[in-house]
């Protein structure tokens, strides 16, 4: 077969169709009849220098898609099949892979990296290959340069493949001297050099033992401040990409680096390209991230139990740092509008603005105004751009106090300059300002106003006017008047003085709609966005304006509908989503209080039929929209909801399904919450298919665990929905619940992400225990749930001794022990006392700051008593 491979391997590379798709047949029949023979010939090609680049290079990426995928349940089956290989075999294949880092192919040798990475990524955590990490670092001191520099590049891809706890320190310690001796400006080889600085990124992560102690921690800082001199563009972005790595890393052990890293930066931005710039840049952003969380965790008060202190870095190079930001803002490029993507350095100068404003506060502004002041009238287009982007930049973070006058006195110029600014980027950057001030500085919750009847109008008139402007600025008009609805969402039944003009604004909106470079900028979905912005923050007097839509846009959707059947094309699905996004905002406006519910009502079955027939598309984020906006209908319409049962109960047990967009599983998930809520019993007749369904997607470990949680409360939905009736699933639905509680109870040391998926989930299967005490509540079945009560308790118990709940599941969980106790009564008494923290938990919960936790621990402590009193 060994000549053959190499053939096939460059036919699947054939222009010729049907002799790729031969190829391609022959190598799927060659794994799955053959596997070992299979891998072995693919190292063997990959790692024979005699073969032709185009076959080596496929080999290697076969052969690196054989052992990891990127959904878990394949690379849980791939770790599985390659740690059965045969021992031998498995060696044979490791001895090529090896060797191929000495082959004088780049290509090859990249390819060999990344796979020894995926090889050691299974078997290190498994304690195989003990002498891998040692037989590279052999190599990293030996000539010649490029054998060094795949090395290198190997031990960067094993640190981003294997968590630091399967290498022992030893190890660590001689990859990072290894790693930092190749960084060193000694290392004459640029490939090297630069090999060795994402080697050292890779490994910020295994480096903890060693930036705890001085002596290594000064060396490697040294070196990675040395290496951002290098003559070598490539190599200095990658060293400052490093200090980024080691800002969010280790920034409790940066102070004594700070400084020079000041300059360091200081002299990148103002001189060196703009590659290395951004990276510079991007230092202080990731030291601003870093600051605000601590500030927002901490609160400010550095007492005992903070575990990192925050060394107000940002507050100290205020003075040096706010200018330097400044210049990099009159940096513009011409076409930087136009282009979605663009990234630049003006840009990235004013993220990082905002981000020092949020960090500092009031502090910023009298840094920033005399820029703004001086450059806002200019005649060149740069300066007047810059300071209105200055000005936006700093509206998040500073006091509404400092920030309210200044606004009052900007607001005029700014609508003048939206409207008569000849230069279309500052038009622009005019346009996001406002909307930054309407959504910081604007609502309910602020003493002064900035928008006032004196100057509604005008607001409105100007940005009603921007929205005929370019795409990339009506985009903006559009996003501002979103914030400015936003504002007035509390109003209540008080007069909106959006009011008057609501007819006027929703026409300007759907005309932008319809624009012909309404694809352009994402202006399409800006305008849908601030429409149903608009309507959901409309009062009574606009109801009936906000029904007469319906019909138009109902109107519209059935047009996308009928244009499907000539043509697909992704704009007809991108607009279906936005229309039942629509759609779903108007229901729940509508559906929300009774005489305009009663108008709304006419119209039900025409909307019910539309969504059924977007179904019929093959596009998920319509498919996503749609569900959500049944949801929606369902809990308008309530028990009316069942006559369109049997026509949508295919699709929901289709979204059930949808393992794919597992997004559109989530969604579905929600819904049959709605469904059940709107419906009660009359659920009934689809609970089998529904519940059925359910189990397979928490049994099946193809399912992303994201939808895990909203799958346990909707067990809670449904046996509130048909109480008693429940009995038949009690078999299947609790043990389910009590191995998900079990694993979710102990995760003492888990990451951010982590924690939080499992507080998550633990909400979840709390939602499902409380749906279900209170569905079988004062019927002669609540016998049937005595055998799970003890469980429940202790559940209880361990999430109470974990002490790492979030507010939610407190809530919830406070609210479950209420539940046991009000269902099962007097028979809940004894296991309640016998509890081992119930008692603790519950006085925990009374004198609780949050108000919500505090009523749910009232109204369990009722419960209980009664239950103990009988």
């Amino acid at each position: 077969m060994a000549m053959e491979v190499t053939q096939i391997l460059l036919n699947a590379q054939a222009v010729d169709g049907t002799l790729r798709k031969q190829a391609e047949e022959s190598l799927k029949q060659f794994q799955e009849q053959n596997l070992p023979s299979f891998l072995f010939s693919l190292a063997g090609e990959l790692a024979n220098d005699e073969k032709p680049a185009e076959s080596r290079k496929l080999a290697g990426l076969i052969l690196k898609n054989a052992l990891d995928a990127k959904e878990q349940h394949r690379k849980i089956e791939f770790v599985q099949r390659w740690l059965s290989l045969d021992p031998t075999l498995k060696a044979q294949i490791k001895a090529f892979l090896l060797r191929t880092l000495s082959s004088p192919s780049l290509d090859a040798r990249s390819t060999a990296s990344q796979v020894i990475a995926k090889v050691a990524g299974i078997e290190l955590p498994h304690k195989q290959w003990p002498e891998l990490i040692g037989s590279l670092l052999s190599n990293a001191h030996q000539l010649p340069a490029p054998t060094r520099q795949a090395t290198l590049e190997t031990l960067g891809y094993i640190c981003e493949e294997v968590s630091p706890d399967v290498v022992d320190q030893d190890h660590v310690n001689k990859i990072l001297t290894a790693v930092v001796q190749g960084m060193n400006s000694t290392e004459e080889n640029n490939d090297v050099r630069l090999a060795a600085i994402k080697a050292l990124y890779n490994a910020l992560g295994f480096a903890q033992a060693n930036f705890s102690n001085d002596m290594e921690r000064d060396y490697i800082m040294r070196i990675v401040c040395e290496t951002t001199q290098s003559p070598e563009l490539k190599i200095r972005r990658a060293a400052f990409e490093c200090l980024v790595a080691i800002s969010s890393t280790y920034y409790e052990k940066l102070a004594p680096y700070i400084q020079d890293i000041f300059n360091i930066t200081a002299k990148a931005v103002r001189e060196d390209e703009e590659p290395v710039a951004l990276q510079a840049i991007e230092f202080w952003s990731s030291i601003c991230d870093e600051e605000i969380d601590i500030l927002e965790e901490y609160g400010g008060d550095f007492s005992g139990d903070s575990e990192v202190p925050c060394f107000y870095f940002i507050k100290q190079a205020l003075s040096f740092l706010v200018p330097m930001l400044l210049e990099t803002l009159l940096k513009q490029e011409e076409d930087q509008d136009q282009d979605e993507g663009a990234w630049n350095i003006a840009m990235a100068g004013g993220t990082c603005l905002g981000l020092v404003a949020r960090t500092v506060g009031d502090d910023i502004v009298p840094l920033v105004m005399p820029f703004i002041e001086e450059n806002i009238t200019k005649p060149d287009w740069r300066q007047r751009e810059a300071a209105t982007y200055a000005f936006g930049s700093i509206l998040e973070g500073p006091s509404p106090d400092k920030l309210v006058p200044l606004v009052n006195m900007a607001l005029n110029f700014m609508l003048t300059a939206l409207m008569k600014d000849p230069n279309n980027h500052v038009k622009d950057t005019t346009a996001w300002t406002l909307g930054r001030m309407f959504e910081f500085l604007h609502g309910s919750a602020l003493d002064t106003p900035i928008i006032t009847p004196a100057n509604c109008q005008q607001i409105i008139t100007v940005l009603l006017q921007s929205m005929k402007d370019v795409p990339n600025v009506a985009e903006k008009a559009c996003g501002a008047l979103y914030f400015l609805a936003q504002g007035y969402e509390d109003a209540g039944s008080a007069s909106s003085p959006l009011t008057p003009f609501f007819q006027e604004i929703v026409h300007a909106l759907l005309t932008v709609t319809h624009r012909e470079d309404a694809g352009e900028s994402r202006l399409r979905t800006a305008a849908y966005e601030a429409l149903n912005e608009v309507v959901r923050c409309s009062n009574d007097e606009t109801a009936p304006m906000v029904v007469q839509l319906v019909p138009l846009i109902m109107m519209e959707l059935h047009q996308t509908l009928e244009n499907q059947k000539v043509s697909s094309d992704e704009r007809q699905n991108e607009l279906q989503g936005l229309l039942c996004g629509c759609l779903q905002v108007i229901i729940q406006k509508l559906g929300s209080s009774e005489p305009t519910k009663y108008h709304f009502m006419q119209y039900a079955d025409q909307i019910m039929g539309l969504f059924l027939r977007v179904f019929a598309s093959r596009s998920a984020t319509a498919h996503e929209e749609a569900m959500l906006a049944i949801g929606a209908l369902a809990y308008a319409t309530g028990a009316d909801f069942a006559k369109y049962m049997t026509e949508f109960y295919k699709y929901l047990e289709m979204g059930l399904q949808n393992f794919e967009d597992y997004q559109v599983c989530a969604i579905t998930v929600g819904v049959v919450g709605d469904v059940c809520r709107a419906l009660e019993e009359k659920i009934l007749p689809y609970c089998d298919g529904i519940m059925t369904q359910l189990l397979k997607d928490l049994s099946s470990n193809q399912l992303h665990r994201s939808v895990k949680p909203p799958i346990f409360s909707c067990f809670g939905d449904i046996a509130l929905a048909i109480g008693e009736n429940f009995e038949k699933y009690l078999l299947y639905a609790m043990p389910m619940l009590q191995s998900a509680a079990e694993l979710s109870a102990h995760t003492s040391g888990a990451d951010d992400d982590m924690t939080e998926y499992t507080n998550s989930l633990r909400n979840g299967i709390l939602e499902a225990y409380s749906g279900i005490f209170q569905g079988f509540k004062g019927s002669p079945k609540t016998q049937l749930l005595m055998p799970y009560a003890p469980h429940v308790l202790q559940f209880l118990d361990s999430l109470y001794n974990e002490k790492d709940m979030d507010d939610v599941v407190t809530k919830t969980a406070i609210g479950v022990l209420g539940d046991l106790a009000d269902t099962l009564g007097s028979n809940a008494g004894p296991l309640i006392q016998q509890s081992v923290s119930s008692k603790d938990f519950l006085k925990e919960c009374l004198s609780s700051d949050d108000h919500l936790i505090k009523e749910s621990a009232e109204w369990a402590k009722l419960a209980i008593s009664r239950a103990i009193s009988f």
